[in-house]
Protein backbone atom coordinates (compact mmCIF):
# COMPACT_ATOMS: atom_id res chain seq x y z
CA UNK A 1 0.00 0.00 0.00
CA UNK A 2 1.38 3.37 -1.03
CA UNK A 3 1.63 6.28 1.49
CA UNK A 4 -1.58 8.23 1.60
CA UNK A 5 -3.89 5.42 0.47
CA UNK A 6 -4.53 4.49 4.09
CA UNK A 7 -6.48 7.76 4.56
CA UNK A 8 -9.42 6.10 2.91
CA UNK A 9 -9.76 3.84 5.96
CA UNK A 10 -10.50 6.80 8.29
CA UNK A 11 -13.91 8.21 9.12
CA UNK A 12 -14.68 11.67 10.43
CA UNK A 13 -16.84 12.70 13.36
CA UNK A 14 -18.98 15.79 13.54
CA UNK A 15 -16.13 17.82 15.05
CA UNK A 16 -13.89 17.05 12.15
CA UNK A 17 -11.72 14.58 14.05
CA UNK A 18 -10.69 11.28 12.53
CA UNK A 19 -11.39 7.86 13.89
CA UNK A 20 -10.49 4.47 12.58
CA UNK A 21 -12.98 3.05 10.12
CA UNK A 22 -14.39 -0.44 10.32
CA UNK A 23 -12.28 -3.28 9.12
CA UNK A 24 -8.94 -1.58 9.98
CA UNK A 25 -6.80 -3.17 12.64
CA UNK A 26 -5.74 -0.96 15.56
CA UNK A 27 -2.23 -2.33 15.32
CA UNK A 28 -1.72 -0.96 11.81
CA UNK A 29 0.50 2.08 11.65
CA UNK A 30 -0.59 4.53 8.97
CA UNK A 31 2.18 6.68 7.57
CA UNK A 32 -0.48 9.17 6.53
CA UNK A 33 -0.99 10.13 10.22
CA UNK A 34 2.27 12.08 10.28
CA UNK A 35 3.16 12.87 6.69
CA UNK A 36 -0.34 13.40 5.33
CA UNK A 37 -2.75 14.98 7.79
CA UNK A 38 -6.45 14.86 7.13
CA UNK A 39 -8.35 17.59 5.33
CA UNK A 40 -8.83 20.91 7.12
CA UNK A 41 -12.03 21.73 9.00
CA UNK A 42 -14.93 22.30 6.63
CA UNK A 43 -13.37 20.43 3.75
CA UNK A 44 -15.19 17.25 2.65
CA UNK A 45 -13.48 14.11 3.87
CA UNK A 46 -13.24 12.69 0.38
CA UNK A 47 -11.33 15.73 -0.87
CA UNK A 48 -8.08 14.95 0.90
CA UNK A 49 -5.83 15.88 -2.02
CA UNK A 50 -5.27 12.33 -3.22
CA UNK A 51 -6.95 11.29 -6.49
CA UNK A 52 -8.01 7.69 -6.93
CA UNK A 53 -5.63 5.57 -9.00
CA UNK A 54 -6.12 5.94 -12.73
CA UNK A 55 -7.85 3.06 -14.51
CA UNK A 56 -5.88 1.95 -17.53
CA UNK A 57 -7.84 1.85 -20.81
CA UNK A 58 -8.30 -1.57 -22.43
CA UNK A 59 -5.80 -2.45 -25.12
CA UNK A 60 -6.83 -3.07 -28.77
CA UNK A 61 -9.23 -1.22 -31.08
CA UNK A 62 -12.33 0.34 -29.64
CA UNK A 63 -15.55 -1.56 -30.44
CA UNK A 64 -17.69 -0.09 -33.18
CA UNK A 65 -20.85 1.69 -32.20
CA UNK A 66 -24.10 0.46 -33.79
CA UNK A 67 -24.12 3.37 -36.23
CA UNK A 68 -20.52 2.74 -37.31
CA UNK A 69 -21.23 -0.97 -37.69
CA UNK A 70 -24.20 -0.19 -39.95
CA UNK A 71 -22.05 2.06 -42.10
CA UNK A 72 -19.46 -0.68 -42.51
CA UNK A 73 -22.19 -3.13 -43.51
CA UNK A 74 -23.55 -0.74 -46.12
CA UNK A 75 -20.07 -0.28 -47.54
CA UNK A 76 -19.61 -4.05 -47.78
CA UNK A 77 -22.84 -4.58 -49.76
CA UNK A 78 -22.41 -1.48 -51.90
CA UNK A 79 -20.61 -3.32 -54.78
CA UNK A 80 -23.43 -5.85 -55.04
CA UNK A 81 -26.09 -3.14 -54.91
CA UNK A 82 -24.31 -1.24 -57.69
CA UNK A 83 -24.03 -4.42 -59.76
CA UNK A 84 -27.71 -5.17 -59.21
CA UNK A 85 -28.74 -1.64 -60.12
CA UNK A 86 -26.58 -1.43 -63.26
CA UNK A 87 -27.04 -4.93 -64.70
CA UNK A 88 -30.55 -5.82 -63.46
CA UNK A 89 -32.44 -2.74 -62.35
CA UNK A 90 -31.57 -0.48 -65.26
CA UNK A 91 -32.20 -3.12 -67.99
CA UNK A 92 -35.58 -3.98 -66.47
CA UNK A 93 -36.60 -0.34 -66.27
CA UNK A 94 -35.42 0.31 -69.83
CA UNK A 95 -37.24 -2.80 -71.08
CA UNK A 96 -40.45 -1.64 -69.41
CA UNK A 97 -40.12 1.71 -71.18
CA UNK A 98 -39.61 -0.09 -74.50
CA UNK A 99 -43.02 -1.75 -74.21
CA UNK A 100 -44.62 1.58 -75.06
CA UNK A 101 -42.20 2.52 -77.87
CA UNK A 102 -41.22 1.44 -81.34
CA UNK A 103 -37.45 1.20 -81.67
CA UNK A 104 -35.14 -0.44 -84.20
CA UNK A 105 -31.82 0.51 -82.49
CA UNK A 106 -30.79 2.79 -85.37
CA UNK A 107 -33.42 5.51 -85.06
CA UNK A 108 -34.85 7.34 -82.04
CA UNK A 109 -37.63 5.66 -80.09
CA UNK A 110 -41.20 6.51 -81.06
CA UNK A 111 -44.08 6.45 -78.58
CA UNK A 112 -46.82 3.97 -79.56
CA UNK A 113 -48.66 3.62 -76.25
CA UNK A 114 -50.38 0.25 -76.04
CA UNK A 115 -49.73 -0.53 -79.69
CA UNK A 116 -47.23 -3.32 -78.93
CA UNK A 117 -49.63 -4.96 -76.50
CA UNK A 118 -52.48 -4.87 -79.03
CA UNK A 119 -50.15 -6.32 -81.66
CA UNK A 120 -49.14 -9.14 -79.32
CA UNK A 121 -52.72 -10.09 -78.51
CA UNK A 122 -53.59 -10.28 -82.22
CA UNK A 123 -50.40 -12.01 -83.38
CA UNK A 124 -51.16 -15.67 -84.25
CA UNK A 125 -47.49 -16.67 -84.03
CA UNK A 126 -47.36 -15.68 -80.35
CA UNK A 127 -50.16 -18.08 -79.57
CA UNK A 128 -48.63 -20.71 -81.84
CA UNK A 129 -45.37 -20.42 -79.91
CA UNK A 130 -47.28 -20.71 -76.63
CA UNK A 131 -49.05 -23.84 -77.86
CA UNK A 132 -45.76 -25.37 -79.03
CA UNK A 133 -44.16 -24.66 -75.64
CA UNK A 134 -47.05 -26.24 -73.73
CA UNK A 135 -46.86 -29.27 -76.03
CA UNK A 136 -43.13 -29.51 -75.32
CA UNK A 137 -43.75 -29.31 -71.56
CA UNK A 138 -46.47 -31.96 -71.79
CA UNK A 139 -43.89 -34.39 -73.19
CA UNK A 140 -40.78 -33.18 -71.40
CA UNK A 141 -41.88 -32.86 -67.76
CA UNK A 142 -43.44 -36.36 -67.26
CA UNK A 143 -40.54 -37.94 -69.16
CA UNK A 144 -38.05 -36.02 -67.06
CA UNK A 145 -39.72 -36.93 -63.77
CA UNK A 146 -40.05 -40.63 -64.52
CA UNK A 147 -36.55 -41.14 -65.90
CA UNK A 148 -34.81 -38.99 -63.29
CA UNK A 149 -36.62 -40.59 -60.34
CA UNK A 150 -36.15 -44.12 -61.70
CA UNK A 151 -32.42 -43.67 -62.30
CA UNK A 152 -32.02 -41.96 -58.92
CA UNK A 153 -33.63 -44.97 -57.25
CA UNK A 154 -31.19 -47.29 -59.00
CA UNK A 155 -28.17 -45.13 -58.21
CA UNK A 156 -29.26 -44.94 -54.58
CA UNK A 157 -28.73 -48.69 -54.25
CA UNK A 158 -25.41 -50.29 -53.38
CA UNK A 159 -24.26 -51.30 -56.85
CA UNK A 160 -20.82 -51.61 -58.36
CA UNK A 161 -19.59 -48.58 -60.27
CA UNK A 162 -22.18 -46.30 -58.69
CA UNK A 163 -19.88 -43.26 -58.74
CA UNK A 164 -19.06 -43.84 -62.42
CA UNK A 165 -22.72 -44.01 -63.40
CA UNK A 166 -23.55 -40.88 -61.39
CA UNK A 167 -20.84 -38.92 -63.17
CA UNK A 168 -21.85 -40.35 -66.56
CA UNK A 169 -25.47 -39.29 -66.21
CA UNK A 170 -24.50 -35.80 -65.06
CA UNK A 171 -21.94 -35.25 -67.84
CA UNK A 172 -24.43 -34.17 -70.59
CA UNK A 173 -25.72 -31.40 -68.36
CA UNK A 174 -22.36 -29.64 -68.24
CA UNK A 175 -21.71 -29.98 -71.98
CA UNK A 176 -22.52 -26.96 -74.14
CA UNK A 177 -26.10 -26.96 -75.39
CA UNK A 178 -24.98 -26.22 -78.94
CA UNK A 179 -22.66 -29.24 -78.94
CA UNK A 180 -25.42 -31.54 -77.68
CA UNK A 181 -27.87 -30.14 -80.21
CA UNK A 182 -25.50 -30.70 -83.14
CA UNK A 183 -24.83 -34.25 -81.90
CA UNK A 184 -28.54 -35.10 -81.82
CA UNK A 185 -29.08 -33.39 -85.15
CA UNK A 186 -26.75 -35.98 -86.62
CA UNK A 187 -28.52 -38.78 -84.81
CA UNK A 188 -31.87 -37.60 -86.21
CA UNK A 189 -30.61 -37.29 -89.80
CA UNK A 190 -33.00 -38.96 -92.25
CA UNK A 191 -30.49 -40.84 -94.38
CA UNK A 192 -27.39 -41.24 -92.22
CA UNK A 193 -28.72 -40.89 -88.68
CA UNK A 194 -28.09 -43.89 -86.48
CA UNK A 195 -31.69 -43.88 -85.23
CA UNK A 196 -33.12 -44.37 -88.74
CA UNK A 197 -30.39 -46.93 -89.50
CA UNK A 198 -31.55 -48.97 -86.52
CA UNK A 199 -35.19 -48.58 -87.57
CA UNK A 200 -34.40 -49.90 -91.04
CA UNK A 201 -32.40 -52.75 -89.51
CA UNK A 202 -35.48 -54.02 -87.70
CA UNK A 203 -37.71 -53.51 -90.73
CA UNK A 204 -39.35 -50.16 -89.89
CA UNK A 205 -39.49 -47.17 -92.24
CA UNK A 206 -37.34 -44.11 -91.83
CA UNK A 207 -38.78 -41.13 -89.97
CA UNK A 208 -38.12 -37.48 -90.67
CA UNK A 209 -37.54 -36.60 -87.05
CA UNK A 210 -36.80 -32.94 -87.72
CA UNK A 211 -38.61 -32.52 -91.03
CA UNK A 212 -41.99 -33.96 -90.11
CA UNK A 213 -44.14 -31.63 -88.02
CA UNK A 214 -45.61 -34.61 -86.16
CA UNK A 215 -42.23 -35.72 -84.79
CA UNK A 216 -40.17 -32.51 -84.62
CA UNK A 217 -41.27 -31.29 -81.18
CA UNK A 218 -41.25 -34.78 -79.55
CA UNK A 219 -37.72 -35.27 -80.94
CA UNK A 220 -36.59 -31.99 -79.37
CA UNK A 221 -38.26 -32.95 -76.07
CA UNK A 222 -36.42 -36.29 -75.99
CA UNK A 223 -33.11 -34.57 -76.68
CA UNK A 224 -33.73 -31.93 -73.96
CA UNK A 225 -34.61 -34.67 -71.49
CA UNK A 226 -31.39 -36.54 -72.24
CA UNK A 227 -29.34 -33.38 -71.71
CA UNK A 228 -30.97 -32.18 -68.47
CA UNK A 229 -31.84 -35.43 -66.71
CA UNK A 230 -28.49 -35.55 -64.90
CA UNK A 231 -29.32 -32.46 -62.84
CA UNK A 232 -32.64 -33.88 -61.71
CA UNK A 233 -31.05 -37.24 -60.88
CA UNK A 234 -28.77 -35.41 -58.45
CA UNK A 235 -31.71 -33.55 -56.91
CA UNK A 236 -33.68 -36.77 -56.44
CA UNK A 237 -30.62 -38.50 -54.98
CA UNK A 238 -30.33 -35.76 -52.37
CA UNK A 239 -34.01 -36.15 -51.55
CA UNK A 240 -33.81 -39.96 -51.33
CA UNK A 241 -30.78 -39.88 -49.04
CA UNK A 242 -32.54 -37.47 -46.69
CA UNK A 243 -35.41 -39.92 -46.03
CA UNK A 244 -34.92 -41.61 -42.62
CA UNK A 245 -34.17 -45.31 -43.05
CA UNK A 246 -36.23 -46.27 -40.01
CA UNK A 247 -39.39 -45.49 -41.98
CA UNK A 248 -38.60 -48.27 -44.46
CA UNK A 249 -37.60 -50.61 -41.65
CA UNK A 250 -40.89 -50.05 -39.87
CA UNK A 251 -42.78 -50.58 -43.14
CA UNK A 252 -40.97 -53.87 -43.76
CA UNK A 253 -41.87 -55.05 -40.27
CA UNK A 254 -45.50 -54.23 -41.04
CA UNK A 255 -45.32 -56.31 -44.21
CA UNK A 256 -45.38 -53.46 -46.77
CA UNK A 257 -44.27 -54.37 -50.28
CA UNK A 258 -41.68 -52.41 -52.25
CA UNK A 259 -44.36 -50.64 -54.28
CA UNK A 260 -46.26 -49.70 -51.12
CA UNK A 261 -43.09 -48.29 -49.57
CA UNK A 262 -42.43 -46.28 -52.71
CA UNK A 263 -45.99 -44.97 -52.91
CA UNK A 264 -46.58 -44.29 -49.21
CA UNK A 265 -43.09 -43.27 -48.04
CA UNK A 266 -40.84 -42.25 -50.92
CA UNK A 267 -43.28 -40.14 -52.93
CA UNK A 268 -44.67 -38.14 -49.95
CA UNK A 269 -41.18 -37.51 -48.56
CA UNK A 270 -39.97 -36.38 -52.00
CA UNK A 271 -42.76 -33.82 -52.44
CA UNK A 272 -40.44 -30.80 -51.99
CA UNK A 273 -37.96 -32.25 -54.50
CA UNK A 274 -40.71 -33.09 -56.98
CA UNK A 275 -42.01 -29.54 -56.72
CA UNK A 276 -38.52 -28.16 -57.32
CA UNK A 277 -38.06 -30.37 -60.39
CA UNK A 278 -41.45 -29.27 -61.74
CA UNK A 279 -40.62 -25.58 -61.33
CA UNK A 280 -37.14 -25.90 -62.86
CA UNK A 281 -38.43 -27.98 -65.76
CA UNK A 282 -41.22 -25.49 -66.41
CA UNK A 283 -38.87 -22.53 -66.44
CA UNK A 284 -36.46 -24.45 -68.65
CA UNK A 285 -39.26 -25.38 -71.05
CA UNK A 286 -40.43 -21.80 -71.40
CA UNK A 287 -36.78 -20.81 -71.99
CA UNK A 288 -36.46 -23.25 -74.90
CA UNK A 289 -34.26 -21.61 -77.52
CA UNK A 290 -31.01 -23.36 -78.51
CA UNK A 291 -32.61 -26.65 -79.53
CA UNK A 292 -35.16 -25.33 -82.05
CA UNK A 293 -32.81 -22.55 -83.20
CA UNK A 294 -30.02 -24.96 -84.15
CA UNK A 295 -31.99 -28.05 -85.14
CA UNK A 296 -35.04 -26.70 -86.99
CA UNK A 297 -35.03 -22.89 -86.94
CA UNK A 298 -38.61 -23.06 -85.65
CA UNK A 299 -39.86 -25.27 -88.49
CA UNK A 300 -41.23 -27.20 -90.13
CA UNK A 301 -44.20 -24.86 -90.59
CA UNK A 302 -43.52 -23.19 -87.20
CA UNK A 303 -44.20 -26.48 -85.43
CA UNK A 304 -41.15 -26.01 -83.16
CA UNK A 305 -41.33 -22.23 -82.81
CA UNK A 306 -40.82 -21.34 -79.12
CA UNK A 307 -41.54 -18.06 -77.40
CA UNK A 308 -37.89 -17.18 -76.85
CA UNK A 309 -37.02 -18.06 -80.45
CA UNK A 310 -39.85 -15.83 -81.71
CA UNK A 311 -38.66 -13.04 -79.41
CA UNK A 312 -35.13 -13.43 -80.81
CA UNK A 313 -36.35 -13.22 -84.38
CA UNK A 314 -38.42 -10.13 -83.72
CA UNK A 315 -35.49 -8.40 -82.01
CA UNK A 316 -32.53 -9.34 -84.22
CA UNK A 317 -34.07 -10.35 -87.55
CA UNK A 318 -36.69 -7.60 -87.82
CA UNK A 319 -35.20 -5.06 -85.33
CA UNK A 320 -38.49 -4.67 -83.47
CA UNK A 321 -37.04 -4.11 -80.02
CA UNK A 322 -40.22 -2.71 -78.49
CA UNK A 323 -42.34 -5.62 -79.68
CA UNK A 324 -39.69 -8.17 -78.66
CA UNK A 325 -39.61 -6.66 -75.16
CA UNK A 326 -43.40 -6.92 -74.97
CA UNK A 327 -43.16 -10.62 -75.85
CA UNK A 328 -40.54 -11.06 -73.13
CA UNK A 329 -42.74 -9.53 -70.42
CA UNK A 330 -45.69 -11.58 -71.65
CA UNK A 331 -43.59 -14.75 -71.44
CA UNK A 332 -42.42 -13.91 -67.91
CA UNK A 333 -46.04 -13.39 -66.86
CA UNK A 334 -47.03 -16.78 -68.30
CA UNK A 335 -44.20 -18.50 -66.42
CA UNK A 336 -45.28 -16.83 -63.18
CA UNK A 337 -48.89 -17.95 -63.64
CA UNK A 338 -47.92 -21.54 -64.50
CA UNK A 339 -45.61 -21.81 -61.48
CA UNK A 340 -48.34 -20.47 -59.19
CA UNK A 341 -50.73 -23.02 -60.67
CA UNK A 342 -48.25 -25.80 -59.97
CA UNK A 343 -47.75 -24.70 -56.39
CA UNK A 344 -51.49 -24.47 -55.85
CA UNK A 345 -52.57 -27.79 -57.34
CA UNK A 346 -49.45 -29.99 -57.33
CA UNK A 347 -47.53 -29.20 -54.16
CA UNK A 348 -48.74 -31.09 -51.08
CA UNK A 349 -47.35 -31.47 -47.60
CA UNK A 350 -45.16 -34.50 -46.99
CA UNK A 351 -46.78 -37.14 -44.87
Amino acid sequence: MRPGEANRFWTYNKAGGRTQGPGVSKNVVFPAQTSHPGPPRGQPPWDDGFAPPAVSSPTGPRPLTPDASDRVGYLMVLPYILHLAVFVGYPLAFAFVLIFHRWNIYTPMKWVGLGNIRLLLSDPLVWRALGNTLYFLLIHIPLQLVIALGLAQLLNQKIRGRAFFRASYFLPFVISGVVVTILWQQLYAVETGIINVLLQFIGLPKIGWLTDRRFAMPAIAIMATWKNVGLYIVLFLVGLQSIPSHLYEAAELDGASGWQQFRLITIPMLNPTIMLVLVLSTIGGFSLFIEPYVMTGGGPANSTLSGILYLYKQAFFFSKMGYATTIGFFWATIIFIVVLFQRRFVETEAM
